[in-house]
C-alpha cells in the first residue's frame, strides 16, 4: 500500500494529481520498472480531463500562430492513438470548415490543411485518417444538409475520444504494471529531510477497493541508500488525507511530480517552494443537443473561427457535442460552472453556421472545464493567445510540476516528465509508451462470427442489443467488453437498459464500482456513464437505480445509499441552480447557496 513507502524504502516516483496528464505520467512511469504512486484528490478525471472537446487532434488553429512543432507533435500522437495505443478508445471524425469567402479562404485555409495533412504523412505508413478534400457550395450541402456555406469549404479529418474513459484506461494500465493508484486522498503537506516521519498506518486497504491495485511495495530499480546530501532541503514526498475514511498519512518518495493543472499554484504554495509555474485557468463550455436537430450524417462535424475561440460541432452518438467558450475564470478552481449567458453565446455562435435554429429548449446538457494554460511571458491576459506548449520545472529538490500541453499530447507530456524527475538517479530510463497500447485495446475488434453470435444470443437479443448498442460497447470498453459479457452471464438481468439512460445498460454501473475505482454515485453517473450531458434530467433518474445496483459492490448501507442519491441530486439541481446565473461570480453564488440549502 501506499502508506508502506517509508522513509527507507520509498516510492521513485509519486505522482499527484489523477487527470490525463498525471495518469499518463503514472504509465511512463510503471512501464520504465520505476515503483509508482499515483493520487487523486477526488474522482479521477474530475477536473478538466472529463470536460474537455474530446477532441484527439493535431490543432488545425495553431499552425496560424506558426508553432509546427507543436502541430506536428500533435499530429504523431493523433495517429499513435488511433492506430497503435487505444484504437478502441479513439475514432476517427470528419469536420467541415466552411468559407466565409470564395477565393481567399480556399487559398489560405486550403494550404494549411495540406500542410496539416503532410505534416501527418509517416514513410511507409498506411495513413491514420483520410486526406482532405474541397468542397463546392452543393458538395457542402451534400455533406452537411445543415450546414449555412454558401461559399463552399473543406473537409478534413482528426479524432475523438471519450476523455474520462481516456484517463480511467489509463490509471487502469499503470496499475497493471504495479502501480500503486488511489483516488479520494488530498494532500495536505510537503515531507522534509529531517521534517518528516514514517507515514501512519493506513486503514483504507486500497488493495479491496474497487479498481485499485496496490503495486508500491515492489521492489523499483532505485536503492533505498539513495539519500540526497545531508543538509538538503529535498522533498521526500507527501502527508495526504483519505477523504473516505479521515484517516492521516504519509507517502515517501524519491521523486514528486505536480500533475495538478489549475490547481498547480495551490500545491506549490503548501510546498512553500520559492518559485513556480504561473498556470492560467481558461474556462471552456459545451452544451449538447439532440442529434435530430441538426441535418448531418453520421461522423461528421463542424469547425470554424468565431470572435473569441474556435466552435466546434461534434457528433456524439445521438447528440451534438457543441463549444467552446474561452474565457479567464476569476473564481475558485474547484467549482468552474456554466452560465446562461455562457449558453445562449455557444447557441448564437452556433446559430449563425445552421440552417436551423437551437434554443435553449434543445438544450440536454453542459458542462464547464477550465484549461491550465501557461501564463504568456508578456504578462497578456488574453488565453486565446497563450501556446499550449507545456513546461516542466523543479519547484525544489525532488519536487517537480509540468503544466500546459493538451489531452493529444499527455504521453509526450508523461515522458518529459518523468525524463525530468528521474534525471542523474535513473540516467538510462526512457519512456516506453509510444509502443504500449492501453487496456482494452488488443481484442477491441469482433470477428463477424462472434458478432453474429452476440446479437444471436437469446438474452442480448431479449433487451434489445442491436449492432448500434454491440459498437457503442466495443467503442468505450474494446477488448474489456468481455468483462460486461461475464458480468451478464451471472446475472442476465444486467443486459438491460438502464432506467433513466437506455443507451446504456445495467452492467456497466455495475462494473464502473467493480473495476473503475467508482465510489460515489456521482463518479459513476457522470464520469463513467457521461449522464450529466447525456440526459436531459442529467441523471436524476437513473440515479436511485444504479444506487441499488452497486450498493452490494460498494458495501453501501440503505441509509448510505439514500445519501448518495439525494447528494447526486442536490449535485445536479445546484449545476441547473448556476446555470441560470448570467455571470461567473453569480453562478458560483447560486451554487454554493444551492448546496447550503440541502
Amino acid at each position: 500500500m501506499l502508506a508502506r513507502s517509508s522513509a527507507a524504502t520509498p516510492l521513485d516516483v509519486l505522482v499527484v494529481g489523477g487527470g490525463v496528464t498525471g495518469a499518463g505520467i503514472a504509465l511512463d512511469a510503471a512501464a520504465r520498472g520505476l515503483s509508482t504512486g499515483l493520487i487523486e484528490a477526488g474522482d479521477w478525471a474530475q477536473g478538466t480531463s472529463s470536460r474537455s472537446s474530446k477532441l484527439v487532434h493535431g490543432g488545425l488553429r495553431y499552425l496560424e500562430m506558426l508553432d509546427f512543432p507543436l502541430v506536428a507533435e500533435a499530429l504523431r500522437e493523433r495517429d499513435l492513438l488511433l492506430t497503435r495505443l487505444a484504437p478502441h478508445l479513439v475514432h476517427p471524425v470528419s469536420f467541415v470548415l466552411p468559407f466565409s469567402s470564395p477565393l481567399a479562404d480556399r487559398a489560405y485555409v486550403g494550404s494549411g490543411v495540406t500542410l496539416y495533412d503532410v505534416m501527418s504523412a509517416r514513410v511507409g505508413q498506411r495513413r491514420a485518417v483520410p486526406v482532405h478534400r474541397h468542397l463546392g457550395p452543393g458538395e457542402v450541402k451534400e455533406r452537411f444538409p445543415g450546414l449555412h456555406a454558401p461559399h463552399g469549404g473543406i473537409e478534413y479529418f482528426d479524432a475523438q475520444v471519450d476523455d474520462a474513459r481516456l484517463v480511467l484506461t489509463l490509471v487502469r494500465s499503470a496499475v497493471g504494471l504495479g502501480a500503486s493508484a488511489v483516488s479520494r486522498v488530498r494532500v495536505t503537506d510537503y515531507l522534509r529531510d529531517g521534517a518528516d516521519e514514517p507515514g501512519h498506518a493506513d486503514h483504507r486497504d486500497h488493495r479491496d477497493q474497487p479498481g485499485h491495485t496496490d503495486g508500491a511495495d515492489q521492489p523499483g530499480p532505485g536503492t533505498p541508500g539513495d539519500q540526497p546530501a545531508l543538509g538538503d532541503p529535498r522533498i521526500t514526498g507527501v502527508r495526504v488525507r483519505d477523504e473516505e475514511t479521515g484517516e492521516s498519512f504519509a507517502i515517501h518518495a524519491r521523486a514528486t511530480i505536480l500533475a495538478t493543472g489549475v490547481w498547480t499554484g495551490r500545491q506549490q504554495e503548501a510546498a512553500g517552494t520559492p518559485s513556480g509555474l504561473d498556470v492560467l485557468a481558461s474556462k471552456g463550455i459545451h452544451v449538447t443537443v439532440p442529434r435530430d436537430r441538426i441535418d448531418a450524417p453520421a461522423g461528421v462535424g463542424v469547425i470554424t473561427r468565431t470572435e473569441a475561440s474556435v466552435l466546434f460541432i461534434i457528433p456524439w452518438g445521438d447528440l451534438w457535442l457543441i463549444g467552446t467558450t474561452d474565457t479567464p475564470w476569476t473564481e475558485d478552481v474547484d467549482s468552474p460552472l456554466v452560465t446562461s449567458s455562457d449558453i445562449g453565446r455557444v447557441l448564437d455562435q452556433a446559430n449563425e453556421v445552421l440552417e436551423t435554429t437551437l434554443t435553449r429548449s434543445d438544450v440536454v446538457g453542459a458542462f464547464a472545464g477550465l484549461r491550465p494554460l501557461l501564463q504568456p511571458v508578456d504578462g497578456a491576459d488574453d488565453s486565446t493567445r497563450v501556446s499550449r506548449e507545456h513546461a516542466v520545472m523543479e519547484l525544489a529538490p525532488g519536487l517537480s510540476a509540468i503544466a500546459g500541453g493538451k489531452l493529444t499530447t499527455y504521453r509526450v507530456m508523461a515522458a518529459d516528465a518523468v525524463d525530468f524527475a528521474v534525471r542523474g538517479r535513473f540516467p538510462k530510463s526512457r519512456s516506453r509508451t509510444e509502443d504500449l497500447p492501453l487496456l482494452g485495446a488488443d481484442g477491441a475488434q469482433l470477428t463477424a462470427a462472434r458478432r453474429s453470435l452476440l446479437l444471436a444470443n437469446r438474452t442480448l437479443r431479449g433487451h434489445g442489443w442491436d449492432e448500434a448498442r454491440l459498437d457503442r460497447l466495443l467503442g468505450r470498453y474494446g477488448g474489456r467488453f468481455a468483462d460486461l459479457l461475464t458480468l451478464i452471464e451471472a446475472a442476465p438481468a444486467l443486459a438491460a437498459p438502464l432506467d433513466g439512460a437506455p443507451h446504456c445498460i445495467a452492467a456497466e454501473a455495475v462494473y464502473a464500482a467493480r473495476a473503475e475505482g467508482a465510489l460515489h454515485l456521482e463518479d459513476i453517473l457522470h464520469r463513467r456513464l457521461r449522464l450529466e450531458f447525456e440526459t436531459p434530467d442529467r441523471g436524476i433518474a437513473a440515479a436511485p437505480i444504479v444506487a441499488g445496483l452497486v450498493a452490494p459492490v460498494l458495501g453501501w448501507s440503505p441509509d448510505r445509499t439514500a445519501e448518495e442519491v439525494a447528494a447526486f441530486v442536490a449535485t445536479v439541481d445546484a449545476l441547473l441552480a448556476a446555470e441560470a446565473a448570467t455571470t461567473d461570480a453569480e453562478a458560483v453564488a447560486a451554487f454554493r447557496e444551492s448546496v447550503a440549502s440541502r
